[in-house]
């Protein structure tokens, strides 16, 4: 048995000695294209409810429009706890359903014969879950203004869309467009995803805000906003032509705003040079002020930085760069190529929207500050990498992976683009991402894929160092008889990263493996300087 079997096998062996008993049947069905899922492809959602900020409770219902693939007459449908589903139709006839925890089996009686174009409609009502701590361990979130409106607003990445509404809860399958409409009590707006397609007054003193997505979107991308909004609009002359910008916040708020969502038109300059046209021009851009930090909901990005510079005003990379943007316009926007655009199909491989937004903000820093500004941020992101577990989760079991795919997952997209050496190539690389893969959901493998061959450099043994393993590769090196020895060590079997160095004073690329090598250096005191943009650590030992 050789190494790298050994190797594997070791890492099989913990990795399922550490999980065995952590996932549950729940999870499976959360996490897993099931058969009563595989069936059936969604084509559109039409959620239709009345929020009573009251009780907060949620009444309403969503129709689903769907192919059928092959024939089958389970469907599942997810609501999580304690939400009800209290009817379902189909073609008018009412559908027996039965409940699984977070999972109704849908029993339907109609033919479902391969081909066919069916709509199903399921009533449901209840008190969605309280977010606790949103975005992360998120919900609805219930809260009042200074002024004692309603200030309400959703929030269920990882958690999921489930929370507050039935749909088809797994990332693999996303609704191609999709109605919204929201009644809310007088006095208050909701804003959702897409454009306003119309306000409807009610006998009752309520108001429905009916909002139509136009693109493909995720489920967790769909939210609700709900308060005293007062809004102000622009017109961005972007790479498709002029996008209508729209911001929503707190009457109170709004002097403060337009000031600090100057960064928007920054933000969109920035990123459609390196990532291309923004993915949703006909659904707008929007930002809406929320009473939690902020979230990537697509076309309508949310917002509650504090109107301020930095993270809540903090400079994540301790350069004093992260003070020049407001990061959650900046991150959250970016999450529109990648999260919005570029879609991960499980979450196991949610660093494909965390690693890229992540070292998006690098790259809004050198578009305005200089390549060396930009180094520095992502740089100074290390202080933040815990090296805990790898990147990626486990899959078919709604799990993510650490936290590092934000930063270290940043830093080796800027490692990477370090070892193509070529500025123009790598923005066209990111920007070959987006049409590549425009409107589509994916696989960290699509995603390797891709980049090594664009990059025209087999890159797989650097995204199993930094997405799979927890080391940090080490460049080991010592001078003697005149000779650099160097290889790499602490690292995945085969590692093989090319790295620049300076060697007295000349920048040179070794390709340094796990074997010693040796290059001369035809002097007798020599120096050896690492390239600092390499995520790396260095060991300068004695044979």
């Amino acid at each position: 048995m050789n190494k790298k079997v050994i190797y594997l096998f070791l890492i099989f062996l913990v990795t399922n000695t550490i999980f065995a008993q952590k996932f549950t049947k729940q999870d499976s069905l959360r996490g897993s294209i099931t058969k009563e899922r595989v069936w059936w492809d969604l084509k559109k959602y039409h959620l239709d409810i009345k929020v009573n900020p009251a009780d907060s409770t949620i009444v309403g219902s969503n129709t689903i429009d769907y192919l059928v693939l092959d024939k089958y007459n389970v469907m599942q449908i997810d609501l999580q706890e304690p939400m009800q589903i209290t009817k379902v139709i189909q073609d008018g006839n009412s559908l027996k359903f039965e409940r699984e925890g977070n999972v109704f089996h849908i029993y339907l009686t109609a033919n479902q014969n391969k081909g066919d174009y069916k709509q199903i409609t399921v009533f449901y009502n209840g008190k969605p879950k309280i977010a606790v701590r949103p975005p992360w361990d998120g919900g609805i979130t219930w809260k009042k203004d200074e002024n004692g409106k309603s200030f309400i607003a959703t929030s269920c990445q990882g958690l999921g869309a489930s929370v507050w509404w039935p749909n088809k809860d797994h990332m693999y399958d996303e609704a191609e467009s999709m109605l919204i409409s929201v009644n809310v009590p007088k006095g208050l707006m909701d804003i959702s995803n897409g454009r306003l397609q119309s306000v409807k007054q009610l006998k009752d003193g309520t108001t429905t805000y009916n909002w139509y997505v136009s693109n493909p979107i995720n489920n967790y991308g769909v939210n609700i906003n709900i308060g005293d909004y007062v809004a102000f609009s622009e017109k961005y002359k972007g790479e498709k032509g002029d996008l209508d910008c729209q911001y929503y916040v707190l009457r109170n708020n709004l002097a403060k705003a337009k000031k600090q969502f100057q960064d928007v038109t920054k933000m969109l300059k920035a990123f459609e040079h390196w990532f291309g046209p923004y993915p949703f021009y006909e659904d707008s851009y929007k930002l809406v002020e929320v009473p939690y930090l902020g979230m990537e909901h697509q076309s309508c990005v949310t917002y509650g930085n504090g109107f301020q510079n930095g993270y809540r005003g903090r400079d994540l990379s301790g350069t004093g760069w992260g003070l020049k943007f407001d990061f959650i316009i900046i991150h959250e926007s970016g999450h529109e190529w990648f999260a919005n655009n570029i879609t991960y199909k499980d979450i196991a491989d949610m660093w494909i929207h965390e690693s890229f937004t992540n070292y998006s903000e690098s790259l809004f820093v050198e578009y305005y500050y200089g390549k060396e500004a930009g180094a520095a941020y992502v740089r100074g992101t290390r202080k933040n990498i815990q090296n805990d577990k790898p990147i990626i989760g486990q899959y078919d079991v709604n799990n993510e992976g650490s936290s590092d795919m934000y930063y270290k997952g940043g830093n080796m997209l800027h490692t990477i683009r370090q070892i193509v050496n070529d500025d123009e190539k790598w923005r066209q690389i990111l920007r070959g991402l987006n049409s590549t893969f425009y409107h589509q959901t994916v696989t960290t493998k699509q995603i390797e894929g891709y980049i090594s061959q664009q990059a025209g450099i087999d890159l797989s043994t650097v995204f199993n160092q930094y997405l799979r393993d927890t080391r940090i590769p080490t460049f080991e090196y010592y001078f003697k008889d005149g000779y650099l020895n160097y290889r790499w060590m602490n690292c995945v079997p085969g590692f093989a990263m090319p790295m620049k160095v300076t060697i007295n004073g000349q920048e040179v690329v070794l390709q340094p493996t796990t074997e010693w090598k040796l290059k001369p250096t035809n002097a007798t005191n020599s120096q050896l300087e690492i390239n600092p943009n390499y995520y790396v650590s260095v060991l300068n030992s004695v044979n």
